[in-house]
């Protein structure tokens, strides 16, 4: 059966599943404009269960109310679709599930800019957990859909590449 998501997409997901179970590790997202599509990528490697807890789409403030309120302090005057917005995102996904890590990402994807003044194509995707990466992304393009695509790729990405970089979670063992 061949499947009807980006290939790049199921790639950076089935990299980043392949990372967190080596290290037995646990991941939770916080996604605004790609829509989930981090989380679908993540879901969508068989025995996803060993390392993704949930996700959610944080596409209004009424969704940031009533889904990551009260665990993580929010700054004031937050502004969406900014570095401190999906850094805020990724902490409290992780606080609010308890796991390793938390994936934020907010941006513009199209056809036209967002409420901030950002262009189409542009968004911050974050990880949040033993080590905090962030990443800007500006596609240049007004291509909604592929925007959210490149969004997730992005996000997914960076996590493989903090998850790469971060100390290994099992401690030495020592001779005896």
């Amino acid at each position: 059966m061949t499947s009807a998501l980006p290939v790049e997409l199921l790639t950076a997901g089935a990299t980043c599943g392949e990372l967190l179970r080596a290290r037995g590790e646990t991941v939770s997202t916080a996604e605004g404009s790609c829509g989930g599509l981090m989380s679908t990528a993540l879901l969508a490697v068989p025995g996803a269960s060993a390392y993704f807890v949930g996700g959610s789409v944080i596409y209004t403030k009424a969704a940031l109310d009533g889904l990551l309120t009260g665990e993580v302090e929010r700054p004031a005057k937050l502004r969406g679709a900014s570095e401190p917005w999906v850094l805020h995102l990724a902490q409290a996904a992780r606080a609010h599930m308890g796991t390793t890590w938390g994936l934020g990402e907010g941006g513009a994807t199209g056809p036209s800019g967002n409420p901030y003044g950002d262009p189409a194509g542009h968004a911050w995707v974050g990880v949040a957990g033993p080590t905090n990466a962030t990443r800007h992304i500006l596609t240049g393009d007004d291509d909604r859909a592929a925007n959210m695509v490149a969004f997730a790729v992005a996000g997914l990405e960076l996590f493989a590449d903090t998850l790469r970089a971060a100390p290994d979670p099992t401690p030495p063992r020592t001779a005896d």
